[in-house]
């Protein structure tokens, strides 16, 4: 069937939307492993439930909701129980004042990512966005927008600066941050995130009063993993004045292992969460109302969940730290690699900068598919390379994601990645 012929049955954007890289590589992967290959997978931004189980208490209370038959359809928005308990939270943890008319409850951060572009967006308005980043290219394409994307530096821990932004500020209708960030780890100092809401504030004052804000959306799922001395910024905190701005987005998925459990939730300005509230309403993404009336018990429990919360953040900086003094001992070795510090989330970004170098059978290595198919070959290491979230096709950047991996099995895994670097010439 010819690409004209299906263009007539299909819409535009659903026959030009791009898979997802990372599923193509997971392709690859499982290829290998139904052969029979060992393969450390380090690509999916996810928890394996073996080794990161659900917190025990959480487990409880939604079996106790489904035992008292809480399965009916929950309230659009999110049950009030709930939204009472998030407000609670957000005041606790983060001194922000939101009512519960001010919050959204959906089914994971996905839906609500996809209602705020549709609610806040036109066709071919513009959103404003780092790379590598999560996902926004293809909301974008899906809200019919048009794409911003600036690539950001290591130097800068590949967060986004207010200069670099500031150019394209006037033409933008969102501008999408995240922080902790998907692919890197890295976060918001300060100092980088009040200098680009004072630059949303700017504009903001700039439009005329008829005109359609410049918001910001601010992905925070990984907020509650931080580690070390590492803290967690946020725009209304730092600036007031972005509150009318400003849609968060958040959830239990990272911060308890509970990416299955599929509740997210969103606050903000009410007059965009309650078309937010609309959009969901249609499609139906609901968080099921059992996890939700669990969910709100898990968080009045107070002290257990946040013993839950330390236990799981202890676990994943054991890791990210062994994974980063690996590769900070094969760079002082003299081999091409490099890592980032880990602040936070569930991802370390490493570099392996062998482009140009040929393997033990004498390949060589020119793009970064290469650089992806003998670490998988040699090394039996799946990771993702930035490419994959909107870095150029010359990044040498890659995230590995530490959701899958044994504490015990990280030496062994060093010492594969090891022998790869001794095999190049």
């Amino acid at each position: 069937m010819d690409k004209d012929y299906r263009q007539k049955r299909v819409s535009e954007m659903s026959d030009t939307l791009k898979g997802s890289e990372i599923i193509r590589l997971a392709g690859e992967i499982n290829e290998k492993i139904n052969a029979g290959k060992q393969i450390h997978n380090f690509t999916i931004g996810d928890f394996d439930p073996h080794i990161f189980p659900l917190p025990e208490a959480l487990k409880n209370e939604i079996i106790r909701a489904y035992e008292e038959h809480e399965t009916n359809y929950p309230a659009a928005n999110g049950i009030l129980p709930l939204r009472k308990e998030i407000a609670s939270l957000i005041k606790q943890k983060l001194n922000l004042e939101y009512s519960q008319e001010e919050i959204l409850i959906a089914g994971g951060a996905r839906p609500l990512i996809y209602a705020a572009y549709q609610a806040i967006l036109n066709p071919e308005e513009k959103v404003l966005f780092p790379v590598p980043s999560w996902n926004n290219n293809h909301y974008s394409h899906l809200s019919r927008a048009q794409c911003i994307a600036i690539e950001t530096k290591s130097e800068n821990d590949f967060m986004p600066r207010a200069e670099e932004l500031k150019p394209y500020i006037e033409e933008a209708s969102l501008v999408a941050l995240c922080s902790p960030l998907n692919p890197t780890g890295t976060v918001f100092s300060k100092e980088t995130l009040l200098e680009i809401c004072e630059l949303i504030i700017k504009e903001n004052q700039r439009r005329e009063p008829n005109q359609k804000p410049l918001y910001l959306l601010y992905d925070q799922i990984y907020w509650m993993l931080t580690f070390g001395g590492t803290s967690h910024f946020d725009p209304v905190s730092l600036l007031p004045e972005m509150k009318p701005y400003t849609i968060y987005i958040d959830g239990i998925s990272k911060s308890f292992a509970a990416t299955g459990v599929r509740v997210g939730w969103a606050f903000g300005p009410e007059d965009v969460i309650s078309k937010m509230k609309s959009i969901l309403g249609h499609v139906g993404a609901w968080a099921p109302k059992a996890e939700q009336v669990a969910t709100a018990r898990y968080i009045a429990s107070g002290d257990r969940m946040e013993a839950d919360l330390a236990k799981l953040k202890s676990s994943i900086y054991e890791r990210l730290q062994a994974f980063h003094k690996g590769f900070s001992e094969f760079k002082a070795a003299g081999y091409a690699v490099d890592s980032v510090a880990p602040a936070g989330a569930i991802y370390l970004t490493v570099k392996f900068a062998i482009k140009g170098k040929t393997t033990p059978d004498g390949k060589l290595i020119l793009t970064t598919s290469d650089v992806t198919t003998y670490l998988l070959d040699s090394a039996g290491l799946a990771i993702v390379p930035f490419v994959a979230f909107g870095a150029s096709a010359d990044s040498d950047w890659f995230r590995l994601s530490v959701g899958t991996s044994r504490t015990e099995e990280i030496p062994l895994v060093l010492g594969k990645i090891e022998n790869s670097l001794k095999g190049l010439r």
